[in-house]
């Protein structure tokens, strides 16, 4: 047979989308055409492949004239995934495996010159997208073959099946006629037993034990904003002089978080695989990302050719810690605003438009001025009021408007720091506010930092005198609209982690001194 069809995956932004390996073997001058709009390193693979297959004991068709064609033609080809299918679509062409068999399976892999298989990025979304491919159809889903490393990771998508295989043979034998690959000259070849495995997903891990939030003395209106922030879904700011403890509090921020459900954590390690960032070791574990502040704009949002996710992606349901925030550069800082309101980043180019999640949460830290010092009652500031203008000026309004959380971290004594017993554990803090969480998700679907519209005014149920006082001090302190609808959600929040079914004055009052803004000289 001179035709053969083998299908395989092309990464898509977060998509996987099917690319049908075509394998022409024909006679005249010989040589080997690869098109379908393959880049540098799909074109690559003639060489790899030709090396994999001789290395193997097989038998190279170097006397035909080999065309491989990679449909759809439009769709944009990277990496070194299709090294496996176009080397099986060769050898099914050519008569040394059953192309018939090759039906029900789809394959990828980067091959070795001396043929063992290479893991690739995206095997985890290869496998989200084969679970949506025909979704309650009677027919199951095709089996993926793939390299160590990727079988292990695709596996972790319910009702996937999914093999391991080691060496380009390895698939060779497992599709071979009579179950038995032949060399050049037709003696068998030796088979490793445990070059095709079937895959079963690993367990859920449970949240890893990081560092306690016991360690971290006094700061209580500080640790009350993280409860906060954790029980609603709310962004965080940071606010005090160097040492203060707010990287400790912020490093500690992920343990307080609740467990991620199957479908969280296959969305988070999708997008980490997209990157080769992902663990199986850390499945289940939510992602923190502490980008430096030299990090661009690109490096945060994503982008490149193909598009790829940036750090606020890779952070989708975890953690998004960004230390020193004013000396980001002023676009990174900007790129921010839109994942904050709409929970998804968008990267458009002039040939492809890619779409990724970005539903994390934001705890930044900074100084209140240049040396640090300003408002300290350890050291006096030797900055100037241009100086703390400049520096607290690179945050824009818009942004500030964003956050909903905005504490102030004051530095602490020797003595107080020295003869504090330990504070509150984390443990404590995190069923306190999975509790409050958890509260909203019953009453609304969703948790208070999500609530949008007519939900607000619906769920919030804020008293009379509630909201007679909160339109008073929204007047007097000059609030747009979204800065007083922050303040109601953080307020419902806090009136979730007080068991209250409705918004009360104290809650509102409370919620308030977290709307913060920075001011020179304060």
């Amino acid at each position: 047979m001179s035709l053969s069809l083998v299908q395989s995956r092309a990464l898509l932004g977060l998509e996987a989308v099917q690319v049908t390996v075509e394998v022409h073997l024909a006679n005249g001058l010989p040589s080997f055409t690869l098109v379908g709009l393959a880049d540098v390193e799909v074109k690559e693979a003639r060489e790899r492949v030709r090396c994999a297959i001789q290395n193997s004991g097989l038998d190279f068709p170097n006397n035909k004239r080999i065309t491989v064609n990679l449909a759809p033609a439009d769709l944009p080809k990277d990496s070194g995934r299709l090294d496996l299918p176009i080397a099986l679509g060769i050898l099914a062409a050519s008569g040394q495996i059953d192309s018939a068999a090759l039906a029900g399976f789809e394959f990828a892999g980067e091959l070795s010159l001396s043929g063992e298989l290479r893991a690739v990025r995206g095997a985890l979304a290869m496998a989200l997208a084969l679970r949506k491919t025909k979704p309650g159809a009677p027919q199951r889903c095709p089996q993926l073959v793939l390299p160590p490393g990727n079988a292990e990771e695709a596996a972790l998508v319910p009702e996937s099946r999914v093999v391991r295989a080691r060496h380009l043979l390895d698939v060779v034998h497992h599709f071979a006629p009579g179950g038995q690959a032949k060399d050049a000259e037709g003696q068998p070849l030796e088979q490793d037993p445990e070059g095709w495995v079937r895959v079963e997903p690993a367990p859920l891990q449970p949240a890893s034990a990081g560092p306690d939030m016991a360690d971290v003395k006094g700061q209580a209106a500080a640790k009350r904003a993280l409860e906060i922030a954790v029980a609603g879904g709310h962004s965080l700011l940071l606010v005090g002089p160097p040492g203060s403890g707010k990287s400790m509090l912020a490093q500690r921020f992920a343990g307080l978080l609740p467990d991620l459900s199957t479908d969280e954590a296959l969305e988070s390690a999708a997008i980490g695989s997209l990157c080769g960032r992902f663990d199986v070791q850390h499945w289940g574990q939510r992602p923190t990302c502490s980008p430096h502040h030299s990090a661009s704009a690109v490096a945060l949002v994503g982008g490149g050719s193909p598009p790829r996710p940036g750090e606020i992606s890779l952070a989708h349901h975890g953690v998004l810690f960004l230390d020193e925030l004013p000396e980001f550069p002023r676009p990174a800082l900007e790129a921010l605003r839109e994942p904050l309101e709409t929970g998804t980043i968008t990267i458009a180019r002039a040939a492809r438009r890619a779409e990724f999640p970005a539903r994390f949460q934001l705890v930044a830290a900074m100084n209140p001025c240049p040396c640090g010092y300003l408002g300290s009652g350890s050291r006096s500031c030797r900055c100037t009021p241009d100086q703390v203008l400049r520096y607290q000026g690179k945050l824009s309004g818009p942004l500030m408007d964003r956050i909903d959380l905005h504490v102030e971290v004051p530095a602490l004594q020797a003595n107080e720091l020295l003869s504090s017993p330990p504070g509150e554990g984390s443990a404590a803090i995190r069923e306190r506010s999975g509790e409050a969480r958890n509260r909203a998700l019953q009453r609304q679907g969703s948790s208070n930092h999500a609530l949008a519209g007519q939900a607000i005014d619906q769920f919030v149920a804020l008293d009379a005198g509630a909201a007679k006082f909160l339109q008073t001090a929204a007047a007097q302190l000059g609030w747009s609209a979204r800065s007083t609808h922050r303040t109601l959600k953080i307020a419902r929040t806090i009136a979730d982690l007080a068991k209250s079914e409705a918004t009360l004055l104290p809650h509102v009052a409370e919620a308030m001194q977290y709307r913060r803004v920075l001011k020179a000289g304060a």
